[in-house]
């Protein structure tokens, strides 16, 4: 039995002003080629199908013409909602899909059976159990009490979690029983579990009040694929816990490593091995750092890059002197070559030095507004997105010092 495991394709995501309908439909393209190539029996797609709970017409398109090429091959596929996802959007097609090989797991549901899946090889025979486990509100396993303190709250839903993949084990458990021959059990989860390494492009999800989760709560399933971290690793050092990983760059800081999709196989109904599949990169993208000078030697050697797309750049500028226009020189320095810079902006340590060598007034000196204008002077607002959510924080901050001032007038 062999299942290929990947996760958050965020169909949809436009990156900084770039849509990823390209990359997507390569990523696409090349994962039915591996699933032919190593006869995968099934595929699990754990959480973050869409970007946004509203996905794009496209993005719905690519996601239903893949549904019907993986009918078309005979191998049977698993999509589980992740934080991203709309349980309503979901399951609009959720009964038609059924139809085409394909099961859609939307939400955590009453009825346990929903959640124990028979999973087939390519011949038609049970080749595994599957609890899948989608990304699971609050409400979907516990009641909230308005008496229990943060940490009960984290503690009881903790429990509360723990205690489904424990039910959903034991009822895999029976199945196997009841099947009569050994075949490996599977779960799923869409969550952070404790000890792995985040991208920028990671949103924070906490379930509840509950940040993480530990590793030694889950089943002691044969397998248990993982999806919200976009980072392919290992959990706890254990082969059989895993995050496949995001298919595409979703920030510049996942360009350096690649990216990949687990081939998961099973024998005599355990696991044999795990091997990561890397995934071609579509879209050539590459992050410089240095001074000027250094940036402006690194952007040289993209003279002689004969890829037919040109690379999307992100840029961050060392520079002791605070540039006024930095942007301005940027665009000098990629005239002519095949480069889109899509993000330029200082480090880090000098936007704080600049911030701290103008703030040499006390606060007594400044007015709320200077004190907003000095945190915004710290932030690279470059493209025509970030320009206009810097319009709309200026409007929100006048708002709120409106509304504070009125109150406080209205006291006296």
């Amino acid at each position: 039995m062999k299942i290929l495991h990947t996760s958050d394709w965020h169909l949809g995501q436009h990156f900084i002003t770039k849509s990823r309908a390209n990359e997507h439909s390569l990523f696409m393209a090349w994962l039915l080629k591996q699933i032919e190539q190593h006869q995968v029996d099934a595929v699990i797609v754990a959480g973050d199908i869409f970007d946004t709970g509203t996905p794009p017409s496209y993005a719905r398109e690519l996601y239903n013409s893949f549904v019907v090429a993986m009918s078309k091959i005979q191998c049977q596929l698993i999509i589980l909602a992740g934080n991203h996802d709309s349980v309503a959007t979901l399951n609009e097609s959720k009964q038609l899909l059924s139809q085409l090989n394909t099961r859609v797991i939307s939400s955590v549901s009453l009825d346990l059976e929903q959640q124990v899946l028979e999973l087939k090889d390519r011949k038609g025979e049970v080749g595994a159990l599957l609890c899948a486990v989608p990304f699971i509100r609050p409400r979907d396993v516990m009641q909230s009490e308005a008496w229990q303190s943060g940490t009960e709250k984290q503690q009881r839903l903790g429990s509360a979690i723990t205690e489904h993949y424990a039910n959903l084990y034991q009822l895999a458990k029976q199945k196997r029983e009841q099947l009569g021959f050994a075949v490996p059990i599977i779960a799923t989860g869409h969550l952070t579990a404790l000890g792995v390494s985040v991208t920028e492009s990671v949103r924070d999800i906490y379930i509840g009040t509950l940040e993480t989760f530990p590793a030694n709560q889950f089943p002691a399933a044969d397998y248990i694929a993982l999806g919200h971290i976009h980072r392919a690793q290992k959990v706890a050092k254990s082969e059989h816990i895993r995050y496949s990983g995001s298919p595409i760059p979703l920030s510049f800081d996942e360009v350096k490593k690649p990216k990949s999709v687990n081939l998961v196989s099973f024998s005599e109904g355990k696991l044999d091995g795990v091997t990561e599949l890397t995934i071609p990169q579509f879209q050539p993208m590459q992050v410089l750092k240095g001074n000027l000078e250094s940036i402006e030697a690194q952007l040289a050697e993209f003279k002689s890059h004969e890829d037919e797309l040109p690379v999307w750049l992100s840029i961050e500028v060392q520079e002791q002197d605070y540039l006024t226009d930095l942007q301005t020189r940027i665009e000098m320095m990629t005239t002519d070559l095949p480069v889109e810079v899509l993000q330029v902006r200082r480090a880090r340590k000098d936007r704080e030095q600049h911030l701290h060598s103008q703030v040499k007034e006390t606060l007594s000196e400044l007015s709320v507004n200077d004190v907003f204008q000095r945190c915004l002077a710290g932030v690279e607002f470059t493209t025509d997105a970030e320009i206009a959510r810097k319009s709309r924080i200026e409007l929100a901050f006048k708002q709120i010092v409106e509304q504070v001032e009125h109150a406080t007038q209205e006291d006296k």
